[in-house]
């Protein structure tokens, strides 16, 4: 039986490998999906995605499932609630970002911005991939996006952390060029 190569991010734990192997690098276009995806991503800065998968059903169940029209109405009540939460993160700066991210992207909707046209019109349209197998922390769209971001009221969306939502969405195909996904796309 041929053995799986895969991303050498995702070998050291089942979990990583489950999530390499079905999400990371996949394209999403789902606007309130990329935007679960860019809060968990804010919440990470400082810490391993690892820490961030296990926790993540805590966080959809905390963010009302990333109903960003739910999460923009949480106010400091909830906020202090969730402090107490073990099942997420308990960085009150983080989860004010993510009630701020609610806002932000209920702002953009409704001055007719979709989250999903804004970014993957910002990288083209299609997945971006890098040939060389050398993997970059931050790019200049990376750069740009953030900056944009920024305007918008979105927070922890440095350009670190964009490039890493950027690969986890797939709006940038890093898989390692041995790796089975990079050969599937």
């Amino acid at each position: 039986m041929k053995e799986i190569v895969r991303c050498s991010w995702a070998e050291s734990d089942p979990l990583l490998s489950s999530y390499h192997d079905e999400e990371w690098g996949v394209p999403e276009y789902d606007s309130r999906a990329l935007w679960e995806k860019l809060m968990l991503d804010g919440f990470q800065a400082g810490l391993s995605w690892l820490t961030i998968l296990r926790k993540r059903d805590g966080f959809r169940h905390a963010f009302h499932n990333f109903d960003p029209a739910r999460v923009a109405r949480m106010n400091e009540t909830d906020v202090n609630r969730l402090l107490l939460d073990a099942g997420i993160i308990r960085s009150r700066a983080k989860i004010e970002a993510t009630i701020g991210g609610a806002k932000a992207f209920l702002k953009m909707k409704a001055n007719g911005e979709d989250l999903s046209e804004f970014v993957w019109g910002m990288a083209g349209g299609t997945p971006i991939r890098h040939k060389s197998g050398k993997v970059p922390a931050k790019t200049e769209l990376s750069e740009k996006i953030s900056k944009e971001l920024k305007k918008r009221g979105f927070k922890f969306v440095g350009p670190v952390i964009v490039y890493a939502w950027m690969q986890a969405t797939g709006i940038v195909d890093d898989h390692a060029p041995d790796c089975f996904r990079r050969a599937q796309a």
